[in-house]
């Protein structure tokens, strides 16, 4: 039988994208240069992750060295702009771009600050592009609930440029509900809201985002197979799971591509979508993750289309930034 011709090229929404894990490796490099730091190995070496971390600290530890270099908003505005060309080269018509604003006060820049570096970089990537944008802040588990607090009212300071809210980082160790009182006040305020969870932890964790947190989006959520309710409950309130393959077999969240639950879980009727996690830190683009998983799963264009209108149907900022080419939800 003849195989099915390469897809035509169609307009692409990703939905979960690390700014700390997507700036370009040259953009690195030179920003080191700028500021006097001297790197300790090729940059490539130091920010791109191997195939298998392991684990997801290990993973994480690629996206020390980005940190460093993005502590001044010109750096901020720089790789904001760069990803939203990225995003261009890829195929994306629309973008969320997420990062902890607390993470890049180091060097005296307040949280605000961050924000707004990150919204021009964005803003002046949508002018030249074309591709619409939606930024997220991130609160983190291993932070305490007050810090998770002043992420949750920075975001409401800059609600005209922030469309969510999420929370990230270890869920094994670090559980969602001490960061209730921080999505609490994002949603008094209208602002969507998506968690980090079922990636190192099970069900549990993805069952305390929503009835804790009320996610409305999970980020990974591979860890849901299994558990019939929690499968019911995605379907049904049509929650979006955004999985990240790469990303998921480097952390070790599965053992590998062929064992990953994209396929099965889209076609049990979940709102499954496809993204990045980190272009740099996982070596990927969406033009990537598709391709393997047409080798290694076979994907057709129908499950791309499929997944592309859940991404669409699921985008925190779409209404007010509707990208080109956008399917109906």
């Amino acid at each position: 039988m003849a195989s099915e011709p390469a897809p035509t090229p169609v307009p692409r929404y990703e939905l979960h994208c690390h700014l700390d894990g997507s700036v370009r490796p040259s953009t690195i490099a030179e920003l080191a240069r700028e500021q006097g730091m001297t790197l300790a190995a090729p940059v490539e070496h130091l920010v791109v992750a191997p195939a298998h971390c392991g684990s997801l600290s290990r993973f994480l530890s690629y996206i020390d060295v980005p940190l460093q270099v993005l502590q001044s908003p010109e750096a901020l505005r720089r790789a904001a702009r760069e990803l939203v060309e990225d995003f261009r080269t890829d195929g994306v018509v629309y973008g969320e771009v997420r990062f902890a604003p607390q993470l890049h006060c180091r060097r005296g820049m307040t949280q605000d600050e961050a924000v707004a570096s990150v919204a021009e970089g964005l803003a002046a990537g949508r002018e030249s592009t074309g591709v619409a944008t939606g930024l997220l802040l991130c609160c983190l588990r291993h932070q305490s609930p007050q810090e998770s607090l002043a992420v949750a009212e920075t975001a409401l300071r800059h609600k005209d440029a922030v469309a969510g809210l999420d929370l990230a980082g270890d869920e094994q160790n670090h559980p969602a509900t001490p960061h209730r009182e921080a999505f609490e006040l994002a949603h008094a305020a209208g602002l969507a809201c998506t968690v980090h969870a079922g990636e190192v932890a099970g069900p549990a964790s993805m069952w305390e985002a929503i009835d804790v947190l009320g996610a409305r989006r999970i980020g990974h959520g591979v860890r849901c197979v299994g558990d019939r309710a929690l499968l019911d409950r995605l379907r049904r309130e049509r929650i979006a799971l955004e999985m990240c393959p790469t990303s998921n077999v480097q952390t070790g969240a599965v053992a590998g591509l062929d064992d990953h639950p994209a396929t099965t879980l889209l076609d049990d009727g979940l709102a499954v979508t496809v993204n990045t996690d980190t272009r740099t830190t996982s070596a990927t683009t969406l033009s990537h993750e598709f391709g393997m998983l047409r080798e290694v799963a076979g994907w057709t264009t129908d499950h791309e289309t499929r997944v592309r209108f859940h991404a669409a149907a699921a985008a925190f900022d779409l209404p007010t930034a509707r990208a080109p080419g956008a399917p109906s939800a």
